[in-house]
């Protein structure tokens, strides 16, 4: 008969192997440990980062002074008119009105906009004493059809006959004469923008019925009394808009010296103070195109330095001298100290000159 396996020798001998097998497991481990433990000890430091650098740059630097100023279509003018009667009829506000064309009705009769730059004063009529408002009547008439002659600064027959034409096309009355309030002249056509009143109002006086503003875009700003020598007709500026990008302008009109009022409200609520109002035109009309009002910034140049080396002014170090100093990487990426002594400084950069510093170099920018 072959040999029998009791159950406890079986048993003892499974428990040997076990025990065997988790003292190698163990050793194994500690031996792994040890490896590992020895390896991180032996690796070297990682190597120090280069210091940060910029490139020393020639190029001009301008200086600026920045002022706030309004995106729109320019400082709104009251519209009223010397025309007594009812108020029949109204444009709505943002409405453009062009020559010829209605701006609002009185007793339901047209007060027509035509082209000029000195105000209606009088009433049209034959024998009036010349004038350019003549002239400018004539020229109006003359572009919407009406007239054919030579536009000047008398009032004649052929006037008459031109107004007579102009009046049948509106239906109205052929009288040859205009009343004073009934046509209103401005250099340009016009953006309406607020109406004032509200139908079946009583019109004549002062009190405005529009409020008007030319087509163009424009931006408005108010320099400081100390700040006028900035701003000259004809002048360029940047303007820097609401998404961040920028654009150029042209000064328009720089003018006189006028008072507003400390919190801008134009409500008398805060301290007044004394500015200079100023006007300017986009270079590009397509800049900011989606934008019908918008705050904006506007960069007056003042002083500036041309072919110049420049630097950030965070590379600019003191040497405790009263002077200052660069620190130059070298090829080899060593670094020297060279003296230098700014110039102007404008957004950020500094204008240098020393020995030792010439375009191209890579300057250390200090860490803070």
């Amino acid at each position: 008969m072959g040999a029998t396996t009791h159950p406890a020798s079986r048993r003892k001998r499974l428990g040997l192997i076990i025990s065997l097998a988790a003292v190698v497991a163990i050793g194994a481990g500690a031996a792994f440990f040890v490896f590992r433990g020895g390896s991180a000890a032996a690796d070297p430091p990682p190597p120090a980062a280069p210091p940060p650098t910029t490139e020393v740059v020639r190029q001009t630097l301008q200086e600026t002074i920045t002022a706030q100023g309004k995106l729109g279509h320019g400082e709104a003018r009251d519209l009223a008119t010397a025309l007594a009667g009812i108020i029949t009829g109204l444009p709505a506000g943002g409405a453009t009105i062009g020559l010829g064309q209605t701006l609002f009705s009185v007793d339901n009769k047209p007060i027509t906009l035509m082209r000029g730059s000195i105000p209606a004063w009088r009433d049209f009529a034959a024998d009036m004493d010349k004038g350019p408002d003549i002239k400018q009547l004539e020229q109006s008439l003359a572009d919407l059809g009406f007239f054919g002659g030579t536009p000047d600064e008398k009032f004649t027959a052929a006037t008459t006959t031109a107004i007579k034409k102009w009046q049948k096309s509106l239906g109205l009355e052929q009288t040859g004469t205009i009343a004073l309030g009934t046509i209103v002249f401005e250099p340009e056509d016009v953006r309406v923008n607020s109406v004032e009143t509200v139908l079946g109002s009583m019109a004549g006086g002062e009190k405005p019925i529009l409020t008007i503003t030319g087509l163009g875009r424009k931006i408005t700003a108010d320099l400081k009394l100390a700040q006028q020598s900035i701003a000259t007709v004809d002048g360029k500026v940047t303007v820097n808009l609401p998404d961040g990008t920028k654009t150029t302008g042209t000064i328009a009109s720089v003018g006189t010296p006028i008072s507003r009022d400390g919190d801008g409200g134009g409500d008398g609520g805060g301290k007044a103070s004394t500015v200079i109002p100023v006007e300017i035109i986009l270079d590009d009309p397509a800049a900011g195109a989606g934008l019908q009002e918008a705050a904006v910034s506007i960069d007056f140049p003042t002083k500036s330095a041309e072919n110049v080396l420049v630097v950030p002014v965070g590379a600019l170090t003191p040497d405790g001298k009263d002077g200052y100093s660069v620190e130059i990487l070298n090829a080899d990426g060593t670094t020297k100290k060279v003296s230098v002594t700014p110039g102007l400084f404008a957004g950020g950069s500094v204008e240098i000159t020393g020995d030792g510093v010439k375009e191209g170099d890579q300057v250390v920018i200090p860490k803070l």
